[in-house]
């Protein structure tokens, strides 16, 4: 999203608040041309943007009037509340004047959403461990310079790369790297016998492709537990015959094959997705009908409801069955998921969507209690008029981020993206260079959560 010009004249902080708690907001101005004269009062009109103003509806109530001086820092600050969750407009008029100069906007949010701050990510992705086209540490570098916080490597039959990937940044088992704020979750998608559907592991602390033998996890790495789970250690695999065997039997009493993905990831501690239930290979690579039985009964944690196909029947069709189904009181937590296959402009679809999570932590386990808890949006940018989809109250409060907070937060993470290439896959000279660079900027983004959000 490009920035607005006045954020690039003025700054707002906090922006996000918490209703019917008191607030202390400051506007500073960001250079000689656009600073408060000292000697000047200002109006200051809080606005509260969902009701009319009283020249329309008289008696609305909607707007609180404050008058200030700029104080020992030039700034304007005003303490003020917030009576319901919604954006409010920060409006100020120069003394003698009747027209405002200046409209910023800031956030109030109810009280569960106390210690919830958006992190922007993805949870469907390949390299070229499968079928894309960049290793999976080119693949989390190039995403963080375009403001991921989070991103999964799910290669098809395979985890390790998602390991590969955690590896290149020194990403420890606490989620923790010391060079970036950036977290690669580890993660695949998984393709097994009797089971035409896709389906995405975020997350898990192992592989459910390398618990059926052979598959192509083992072929590529070896059979280690080191290349098939987060900590070395993961349930034993089973042969192909064992697994039909145990498919066979409890489709008896089980009416999906997804429910023994659904119940591995679950024993994995992942998040079970289901990812592109429009997804056309000349006609449905699911039946309408399958995928209907598939969401009445629900064997998944969150639904993909946008996802990386550019035509209008892939994600405009998603959408329309996940807001149809949801007037039925079909109500999983969605996400938005590029299923990249290459992280450059030079693949249309690379940044096609994703998804806004808010969450305690930037940190597997959060993220996925936070989708699980349905505290997340699916953001489709497919072209410069973005759209979310989710619950009204996340979309609304998504888009205020869109256009307030993350061009900000963006603007740090595209140097913070490049370093961390050449930390990974540069000289050993610029290696070092870059670590350098790096462990400075570690924790830029993070400040900016504490700086803005108020919560």
């Amino acid at each position: 999203m490009q920035m607005k010009q006045y954020l690039y004249d003025y700054d707002i902080f906090p922006k996000v608040f918490l209703v019917s708690r008191p607030a202390v907001i400051t506007v500073r101005a960001l250079g000689a041309h656009a600073e408060f004269k000292p000697d000047m009062k200002y109006t200051v009109w809080v606005r509260e943007s969902a009701l009319s103003e009283d020249r329309r509806y008289p008696g609305t109530g909607g707007c609180r009037e404050y008058t200030a001086v700029p104080d020992g820092n030039g700034d304007i600050v005003i303490e003020t509340d917030f009576p319901r969750e919604g954006m409010y407009h920060v409006q100020l008029v120069r003394e003698g004047e009747s027209k405002r100069f200046l409209e910023l906007r800031v956030y109030a949010l109810e009280a569960d959403m106390a210690g919830r701050y958006p992190f922007r990510g993805d949870l469907h992705m390949h390299t070229c461990r499968s079928d894309g086209r960049e290793s999976p540490a080119a693949v989390a570098a190039n995403y963080r310079r375009w403001g991921y916080d989070f991103t999964v490597i799910s290669d098809h039959r395979r985890y390790y790369p998602s390991l590969e990937g955690r590896q290149a940044f020194g990403i420890g088992t606490d989620d923790e790297s010391p060079v970036t704020d950036m977290l690669v979750v580890q993660g695949e998608e998984i393709h097994l016998p009797l089971n035409d559907a896709h389906y995405v592991n975020f997350g898990g602390k192992w592989s459910i492709n390398a618990l059926v033998e052979p598959n192509a996890n083992t072929d590529d790495a070896g059979s280690d537990p080191s290349v098939r789970s987060l900590c070395g250690e993961c349930p034993e695999p089973m042969s192909r015959e064992a697994y039909e065997a145990m498919i066979r039997e409890r489709a008896e009493k089980v009416p999906l094959e997804l429910e023994w993905e659904y119940e591995s990831v679950h024993a994995a501690g992942g998040l079970a997705i289901f990812p592109h239930p429009y997804w056309l290979t000349s006609t449905m690579q699911l039946s309408e009908s399958f995928l209907r039985f598939v969401y009445e009964n629900m064997p998944f944690d969150a639904f993909e409801v946008l996802g990386g196909e550019n035509y209008y029947q892939h994600n405009g069709f998603q959408t329309a069955f996940y807001y149809e189904e949801k007037a039925r009181g079909f109500d999983p937590p969605v996400v938005g998921s590029a299923d990249s296959h290459g992280s450059t402009p030079f693949n249309r679809n690379s940044l096609i969507c994703s998804t806004l999570c808010f969450s305690e932590k930037n940190r597997t386990a959060e993220l996925i209690d936070a989708i699980k808890n349905k505290y997340s949006v699916a953001l489709d940018t497919i072209s410069p008029e973005y759209r979310l989809v989710g619950d009204f109250r996340f979309v609304k409060y998504g888009s205020f981020l869109i256009e307030e907070y993350f061009p900000l937060h963006d603007l740090r993470c595209e140097s913070e993206g490049i370093f961390m290439k050449n930390y990974a896959l540069g000289t050993p000279e610029e290696t070092s260079r870059a670590e350098a660079v790096l462990r400075t900027m570690k924790g830029q983004t993070q400040a900016l959560l504490k700086k803005y959000f108020d919560i």
